[in-house]
Order: C-alpha cells, then structure tokens, then sequence
C-alpha cells in the first residue's frame, strides 16, 4: 500500500526590532518629534530629541509613514528604515497683517458646559475637534489661543498641536501651522492655555479641525510592574501622559489619523442626512478676538 505524506506548509513572518534615526535631508541634522505609524497596525513610535526611534517586534515587510510639519510625508519599509531622510516643505512667503487686531473682544468657543469630561488613553491617534464656521465670528475672527484639559501623573509632558485646514472631501487636510506647535502641559487634571498671537491665524471660512497628538517619547513615559494577584506574575505596564479629557457626545462625523491615515466615523444610517453617532470629543476649545 503507497503512503501519502501531506506536508503543511505555514508561511513565516520574519518580525524584528526596528530601530533607526530621521534626518533633514539638506542639512543632516536630526529630526525631533517626528511622528511613526505602521500602516495597517495600531502601532506608532515618536523620535526623540537627537531624531533617533524604536520600534518593537514589526513584520520587515510593514510600510511605516514618517511625518512632521515643515517636511514631506514618506513611507518607508521596516527593513529601509534605519535611516530615514526627510525633505523640508517649500512655502510661498505670505504676507503677514497685524496690524487689525485689537484683542478688545474675547469669545470662546468649543465649550460644552453641561458635558462631564474624563481622561482616556485611546492609543496612538490623532484624535480632531471640528470648529465649524459662524458668521458671528466675524467680529472676533483671529485665533488668540487655544485650550485643552488634561489628566497628567508626571511633571511636564510634552504633546503636539495640530491645526488642520478643511479639504474639499470635508477631512482635515493642509496644516495651518509652518512648524511644530509644542505645548509642555504640568502635573495634574488642569486647564492649558497656548498663546497663538503671534501666528496671525484667522478663523477659516469652512472651519477648521484641531487635532492632540500624544509624543510617545522617553518623557513622557510611565512604566510600573504589575504583579498577577492569583499567578504570581509580573508585567510592564506602560503608559505615555498626558492623557486628554473626553466628553461623550452626539455629532455627525469625527475623524481621527490613525494606523497611517484619516479614518472618519460616521453613524451607520447614511441615507439619513441629520443621523448621528456618539463620539468621544476631545476637551479643546479656542479662544477668538477682533
């Protein structure tokens, strides 16, 4: 009687530690704060101060997107990523005025009075309030500053804020901002303020969307061993502050960038024009002046 042997064949996935450094493609000179998504994954990495970046046990075939304001966007595979060099934006000069604004009038906005808020850590993301446009912004129609509230348990963090034109899909699209807006936020569950004078901003005509990005850098990490009650056990429990605060609300839509684009959350009646969902909206409101 003629055996048959059946061989299974199970494909391997070479899986290492990524770990490299971003560059200025013109000047050689690190990058800070470079931000790293995994394309397909719920995975990121941010660079450090000297540009250089970790990333744990990653498929070499994965596509990671490297980006930071001022610089091109580029993917990269895991195994090309050692050194990664970035190409610096190039911007018309626009002209700056100045001279219009007074700041004798204040009006806040994104304020949600009657909604309880509460600290979250929702992963790699980041995560956009949407500021539609009113006509009763015409009085008060720059950007004087800008507000968030955070649930911090270490001594200034550092985390990026983004400010995102609207596109002609309704998604966010350019950043507003040449450079990277960086904000040290202290210990505690607490309000902080960013002045934004100096950038000249004037609130869009389509809106606009504001974005919290968490650095997932040395910093701002916090790592305690955990030990399993019942096993015996012991884990690394790791957590990067600050955490942002959250109100669960109604609203038609929310995007969010994560696993190395904009994804956007819509209710799941699409046929029905005034349909909602509930969405966490990040605690972030704006501060407007003439």
């Amino acid at each position: 009687m003629k055996k048959i042997l059946f061989l299974l064949v199970i494909p391997v996935v070479a899986l290492a530690q990524v770990k490299g450094v971003v560059k200025d493609s013109l000047s050689g000179q690190p990058i800070p704060y470079v931000t790293l998504w995994v394309e397909g994954e719920q995975m990121a990495a941010t660079t450090e101060f000297d540009g250089t970046y970790e990333l744990p046990s990653l498929s070499l075939g994965k596509t990671i997107v490297f980006s930071s304001v001022g610089y091109t966007k580029k993917r990269v595979t895991a195994e090309h990523a050692q050194t990664v060099l970035l190409s610096p934006e190039e911007y018309l000069l626009e002209e700056v005025v100045i001279a219009g604004q007074k700041n004798t009038k204040l009006l806040e906005i994104g304020i949600r009075k009657k909604s309880i808020y509460q600290a979250f850590d929702n992963g790699p993301k980041i995560e956009t309030k949407f500021f539609p446009y009113l006509q009763a912004y015409t009085k008060t129609k720059y950007i004087k500053k800008v507000r968030l509230q955070t649930d911090c348990r270490i001594e200034d963090a550092l985390v990026k804020l983004h400010f995102f034109a609207v596109d002609e899909k309704g998604a966010p699209g350019a950043e507003l901002l040449k450079k990277d807006l960086l904000v040290t936020v202290k210990k505690g569950v607490m309000y902080t303020t960013v002045d934004l004078s100096d950038w000249n901003m004037v609130m869009p005509k389509n809106g606009l969307f504001v974005g919290f990005e968490k650095l997932l850098i040395e910093r701002n990490k916090e790592e305690k061993t955990i030990v399993d009650p019942n096993s015996g056990t012991t884990r690394i429990q790791r957590k990067y502050y600050p955490f942002l605060l959250y109100a669960y609300i109604e609203a038609p839509f929310q995007w969010t960038y994560q696993e190395g684009e904009w994804q956007k959350k819509v209710p799941s009646d699409t046929n029905d024009p005034s349909a909602t969902l509930m969405i966490l909206e990040p605690s972030i409101s704006l501060i407007l002046s003439n």
